[in-house]
């Protein structure tokens, strides 16, 4: 046989062995089509199956049920031959009177966490300006993690990623959350916490709704951050932790600085800084120029001063100087060792002396009296 003749063999076999029958179980995953069709899986436990709603009957059903609602559904076995897919035609869609197990553990999680203040924002941290060495807790093969690398090499290439690689969905995913989340605590300099994965379905983010991994991200000492699914995701990590980020993307933007602005910051502040010094070197130049021009005008004034007094003094000495007597005519005798003779026991017959006049001197020598 073809592929071809299997696939329509096998449709022909489920569709003419199961009959339409009414089903229970909870709504998952539920994805409107632009042209108005649904499609979703029907959960109840560990069992689920895929299901598509035509427009036809979308119309009707009224607006799409929100994951985790329980709802009655009456279904007809299909087999999608080109892909070859098992599921569920849905015709009719009916509320039950409750929420699915799924939802009531979530809401009974979250009214838990709400009671011990988890969600108050008053216990929310401020994530630091330059992150140095940021924790990721995400799964080595997940696109979460290539995003946050690429993000980070780009924005802030020296800080350092330390990766814990863990399971975040799945069996096992709880606890290899928890697990990674402790690490954190014991690793040394680290700044930030990043913990997020890719998009997926509700089931697929149930690892970020368990109660066990909301108390471990609350008891990480750095700041931290949650990244878990798209932007319309929003899981109980996302409440618990300091800052909530759309995408992993996003989150390696909130935790690591952008050199560029960076950089446009420090410029901007050098900038600054130039023109206040060059202000301040300008106040003082021009200060110290008014204060020489005052210490000039003093020093000038007190040159002055001394000068016309010295003048005055000079002036008076000059006045008082034996040479002013010699100008009115007088003569002064000076012995040969230069000693003013001033007594007439001074000059001894035949010796002698200079007479010192205005103009000069004049040899001169003592006579005997007749």
């Amino acid at each position: 046989m073809s592929v071809s003749q299997f696939t329509a063999a096998v449709k022909r076999m489920v569709q003419g062995q199961i009959p339409a029958l009414w089903l229970r179980g909870e709504v998952v995953g539920l994805k409107p089509h632009p042209k108005g069709h649904w499609y979703f899986s029907l959960r109840e436990g560990e069992a689920q199956v895929r299901c598509a709603m035509w427009r036809t009957y979308t119309q009707r059903a009224g607006k799409p049920p929100k994951d985790g609602t329980e709802v009655f559904v009456l279904a007809r076995a299909d087999f999608y031959e080109a892909k070859g897919d098992f599921q569920l035609s849905i015709t009719r869609m009916l509320p039950t009177a409750g929420v699915g197990a799924a939802q009531r553990e979530l809401e009974r999680v979250k009214e838990a966490l709400q009671r011990d203040g988890l969600f108050d924002p008053a216990r929310k941290r401020r994530l630091p300006e330059l992150a140095c060495t940021i924790a990721v807790v995400t799964s080595l093969a997940g696109a979460a993690l290539h995003d946050i690398v690429t993000v980070v090499r780009k924005r802030w290439p020296c800080c350092r990623l330390l990766v814990i690689d863990a399971r975040v969905q799945g069996e096992g995913a709880v606890e290899a959350l928890v697990a990674a989340l402790r690490l954190v605590n014991r690793l040394s300099g680290v700044d930030l916490c990043i913990v997020g994965r890719g998009g997926g379905g509700r089931e697929d983010l149930a690892a970020f709704n368990a109660e066990a991994v909301c108390r471990a991200l609350a008891a990480v000492h750095v700041p931290t951050i949650s990244a878990v699914g798209h932007e319309t995701d929003v899981s109980l990590t996302d409440l618990v932790a300091d800052y909530r980020a759309p995408t992993p993307s996003a989150a390696a933007e909130a935790a690591v600085a952008d050199r560029l602005e960076v950089r446009r910051q420090l410029d901007d502040l050098a900038a600054r800084l130039a023109s206040g010094l060059s202000g301040r070197t300008r106040l003082a130049d021009e200060r110290l120029g008014r204060t020489a021009d005052r210490l000039y005008a003093a020093v000038t004034d007190t040159v002055r001063r001394d000068r016309t007094r010295l003048e005055r003094l000079a002036a008076q000495l000059d006045a008082l100087s034996p040479l002013r007597i010699l100008d009115r005519g007088y003569a002064v005798p000076v012995d040969p060792d230069g000693h003013v003779l001033k007594r007439r026991d001074e000059f001894a017959p035949g010796a002698p002396f200079t007479l010192r006049v205005a103009d000069g001197t004049v040899a001169a020598r003592v006579e005997p009296a007749p």
